[in-house]
């Protein structure tokens, strides 16, 4: 598994504790708003901040990608 892979279930998994869900429920909102492809194109400035700025990044990816779907 390449290191950008690793990093995606770290950011998954630190999500899923923030928000007190499943793992299932974040895995499936991570694909369905395109976070996971996100994480991995960003994996290079990500993984070099702190999990704050990381949740922080997600959650406002995850509310822009909402907005545009409906």
């Amino acid at each position: 598994m390449s290191d950008a892979g690793r990093f995606l279930i770290y950011c998954i998994e630190l999500y899923r504790r923030a928000k007190k869900i499943s793992g299932r429920a974040a895995y499936e909102l991570f694909c369905s708003v395109g976070a996971d492809e996100y994480v991995r194109r960003c994996y290079g400035a990500l993984h070099t901040t702190g999990e704050q700025y990381i949740l922080a990044d997600i959650d406002g990816y995850i509310g822009s990608a909402r907005k545009a779907n409906c």
